[in-house]
């Protein structure tokens, strides 16, 4: 079941919001959103869909915001693009249009909050970005701010996948003092089988509890491409052989869960709720748009239940009564090797 926000009175700001994961997962943590940004008209659909009584959607380039309107927050958040850094992408970097971390720091140093969560894709952790992620740092440093940046794995807290992110905190003093990384949730992670159950069987299809127990592990990374590149499928080669392996068809997205006359020994395809079930959205999540559309929203989330896990993190340093020793270190990720 869906949980509304538990803890009042921390304000955050959240730009690239896409359909709303990160969003979702850090009102679960206890963030009321003074807003969200974001430019895709159908994403933006899905947020006023889903908590346009709650949210304030800001429907544009993230360049048109001015943050000195929401000074005084307690997070800044968003899911800045990954195509500069992606493995998939041409890995550009700073000299792609589309990295839009100077926009994020420029609305750091305008709104001023106590603390800041971004998230990409693992690629920005490569050692060719080592300059970029310097300089990153110490402008937050400057800005005043104890940094910390590293991968997090969405299947340590309860996602069946295997989706890693780079992910970047950064806090003032004295609440940076208590910031700790969120531990994994314990036990292993659901499988797509038993996430997937009651789905795959909803229409009587006579081999879902055979497709089940062939299910019995997790996810690759879902994927879900761009306007100009990307459709509704689970990814690349490699990719859509991981799916097979677990009994999924991956060349395209189904319009329905499989009927009593598919036949039992072919593998079924996921339907776009079946996807947004293993990203950790609620069954009661609304996505916009044709097939296509709400499919990339989907894929191109971030976990709910990741979110929640690094906002319950930033929230416990925040609401902390009183701040030990301060560590002012300034911590860097190395760089894989």
């Amino acid at each position: 079941m869906e949980e509304r926000q538990t803890v009042g009175e921390l304000t955050s700001l959240e730009i690239c919001a896409g359909a709303g994961g990160q969003a979702l997962g850090l009102e679960q943590a206890g963030f009321t959103h003074e807003a969200v940004v974001e430019l895709d008209d159908a994403a933006c659909e899905t947020l006023r869909r889903n908590r346009g009584d709650a949210w304030k959607v800001i429907e544009d380039d993230v360049a048109n915001v001015d943050g000195r309107g929401f000074s005084g927050l307690d997070l800044f958040s968003g899911g800045v693009p990954c195509p500069p850094f992606s493995i998939a992408g041409k890995q550009l970097g700073r000299d792609d249009e589309r990295d839009l971390f100077p926009q994020a720091l420029r609305l750091v140093e305008e709104t001023g909050p106590r603390a800041v969560l971004l998230e990409n894709v693992r690629g920005l952790a490569a050692r060719r970005f080592d300059g970029y992620r310097t300089q990153v740092l110490e402008r937050l440093r400057d800005l005043g701010y104890q940094t910390w940046w590293d991968v997090v794995q969405a299947s340590q807290h309860g996602v069946p996948q295997l989706r890693p992110r780079f992910v970047l905190v950064a806090v003032r003093q004295p609440w940076a003092s208590w910031f700790r990384w969120p531990e994994a949730a314990a036990g292993p992670p659901p499988t797509v089988g038993g996430m997937l159950a009651d789905l795959m069987a909803a229409r009587g299809w006579p081999g879902a509890a055979d497709w089940v127990r062939g299910a019995q592990g997790i996810a690759p990374t879902i994927v879900g491409g761009s306007k100009k590149h990307g459709g509704p499928d689970l990814g690349p080669t490699r990719a859509r052989e991981a799916w097979k392996g677990l009994g999924v068809d991956g060349l395209g997205i189904g319009d329905e869960a499989p009927g009593p006359l598919f036949p039992a020994d072919q593998r079924p395809k996921l339907t776009v709720r079946m996807v947004a079930r293993l990203q950790g959205f609620p069954d009661t999540w609304e996505f916009s748009g044709r097939k296509t559309a709400s499919y990339r929203q989907v894929g191109n989330a971030f976990p709910p239940p990741v979110a929640r896990a690094l906002g319950e993190a930033i929230r416990d340093a925040l609401t902390h009564a009183e701040a030990g020793p301060a560590d002012t270190g300034h911590h860097a990720y190395p760089g894989p090797g």
